[in-house]
């Protein structure tokens, strides 16, 4: 017995000495890792942890700067910028030494959203020949591995590594195409932070402190607190349930009678990705330290039910990113939601549609057209190859000031002229194209009075210009174009960029605004 307790004692003793081997320590978050991507061009952040008071020095590229460990064990220093380039190496030391290997200066983006960024390369069209010409060793890839959290966390799970076959195989589609391009642009480094999970509203991406500032988002919090109340289950009440459950069990077993169901526990809602603020805490905050040129974002399917909501939500989201990474107003560039489903007025997709269009109010914003390449009957298009070059061009003209047509055709005003009306656009260039039909024969335009019923209407480019008029409607007041979930669509500027739907109107119709988070995954 004694030499059990002697055993038992030496067995503590060393696990003490381990845990506090540990803690003194330098380590990093695995966003700091071998093969990492630095932001070129601005200041560099890198942090981690250490025995308190501990004193860390960091070296890079001739650069050394140092910080001393808080109360806490964390530390972080600040230093560059550096100009694109590597393979480098870059040291952390204190009591230990960490070198990282591998290290790259360039362009960094965080790629997010919901399902259609998270869409592998393994299925869109023509993944087997992307997948085999994937070789581009200077772009990077981090894939952020799913976290839900109540609180702001320190780290993530996840690693870098180079786009090549066997890697981007799994990647996001999106994200991995619009790196490719841009790389192919700039030719320098490029680093992709995919952090998305499919079936996901915008709240969850959010700090639940955006969600609260806002009386438009009551609704969601409504439901949040209805759906947490069943929380405060003690082991007292679990247990009463199933000596209930099998008081009653062992009757109906000796009775010859069927044996009841055990009672079941709610689904913990704590861990739901449908938590406002719980992919933001889990997903987001931990990668805010680190240097980003800008965000390319694909969400929206998931707030389909709340469009008018949306107008609200979107920007917030914007604005709440900007905030916590304290960078300024950096290029947040997102995809506006592809054609799908019947070709029904169906009023959610189209005003959907239009919240993303409203969000270009924001500065340094811009939005990729997709409702040319969308799939009837699929919500995930495999056609990920142009979102991801519509993508890389606004990032050329946003981030970067480039002299490129980054977008469609946005509708600008319109002018009434007799019986029919006449509308302008940005980004219309020197001429419009009707594309796949000739000019007299454009698709998707309805025209309506001040009854408000709308008729298919005959729609004629004059320059950059398109007059639109029908015989049913002898005094116009409105124009629609791809109002639909799944429209016809055939404006576009000589860029080859589809023109987003809109409307000149803002009737309500029969349209109902849900306004209520509900469990509906794509």
């Amino acid at each position: 017995m004694a030499k059990a307790a002697f055993v038992t004692t030496l067995c503590g003793i060393s696990i003490i000495l381990s845990v506090t081997y540990l803690r003194a320590d330098v380590r990093l978050p695995s966003l700091l890792s071998d093969g990492m991507v630095l932001q070129q061009g601005t200041k560099i952040n890198l942090w981690g942890n250490a025995e308190p008071g501990e004193r860390v020095t960091v070296t890079f590229k001739g650069e050394t700067v140092s910080d001393v460990a808080d109360a806490n064990g964390d530390w972080k220093v600040t230093f560059g910028p550096f100009a694109p380039g590597g393979p480098f190496t870059l040291t952390v030391s204190g009591k230990n030494t960490i070198t990282l290997y591998d290290v790259l200066v360039g362009e960094v983006w965080v790629c997010s959203g919901q399902s259609n960024m998270q869409m592998p390369v393994s299925q869109v069209t023509n993944a087997q020949d992307e997948i085999a010409h994937a070789d581009y060793p200077t772009l990077r890839l981090f894939t952020v591995e799913m976290a839900v959290a109540g609180k702001p966390q320190q780290d993530v799970n996840g690693y870098w590594v180079s786009a090549r076959p066997d890697t981007v195989r799994e990647f996001s589609a999106a994200a991995y195409f619009f790196g490719r391009e841009l790389q192919k642009a700039l030719n320098v480094p490029v680093g992709l932070i995919h952090s998305s999970i499919g079936g996901t509203p915008a709240e969850s991406w959010m700090s639940h402190s955006a969600v609260e500032s806002d009386p438009a988002f009551k609704s969601i919090l409504d439901i949040e607190s209805k759906l947490l109340s069943p929380y405060p289950l003690t082991l007292q009440d679990v247990e009463q349930q199933f000596t209930e459950w099998r008081h009653s069990a062992d009757k109906a077993e000796a009775e010859g009678a069927p044996v009841p169901p055990p009672p079941s526990l709610p689904d913990d809602y704590r861990r739901s990705t449908w938590r406002p603020g719980g992919l933001f805490n889990g997903m987001i905050i931990p990668l805010a330290a680190f240097a980003i040129r800008g965000v390319i974002w694909y969400q929206g399917e998931g707030n389909s039910d709340r469009p008018v909501q949306y107008r609200k939500l979107f920007p917030a989201l914007i604005r709440d990113w900007r905030r916590v990474w304290g960078e300024g107003d950096f290029p947040f560039l997102y995809v506006q939601i592809a054609n799908w489903g019947a070709n029904r007025p169906e009023l959610n997709w189209p005003k959907l549609r239009e919240a993303q269009l409203m969000a270009l109010k924001l500065p340094k914003t811009g939005m990729a057209v997709t409702i040319d390449i969308g799939d009837g009957s699929d919500i995930h298009p495999k056609d990920k190859q142009d979102v991801g070059y519509r993508l890389a061009l606004a990032a050329q003209a946003i981030a970067y000031g480039r002299d490129v047509i980054y977008s469609g055709p946005l509708y600008d005003g319109m002018s009434v002229e007799g019986n029919k009306i006449r509308l302008h656009f940005k980004f219309a260039e020197d001429h419009l194209i009707a594309k796949g039909s000739p000019p007299s024969a454009l698709n998707g335009f309805e025209i309506a009075g001040a009854d408000q019923k709308f008729f298919a209407a005959e729609a004629g480019i004059e320059g950059t210009t398109v007059v639109v008029h029908s015989d049913h409607v002898e005094a116009p007041v409105a124009v629609r174009y791809g109002w639909a979930m799944n429209p016809l669509c055939s404006l576009y500027n000589r860029a080859g960029l589809p023109a987003s739907p809109f409307r000149t109107d803002e009737w309500e119709d029969t349209f109902v605004d849900k306004q209520a988070m509900g469990p509906v995954h794509y």
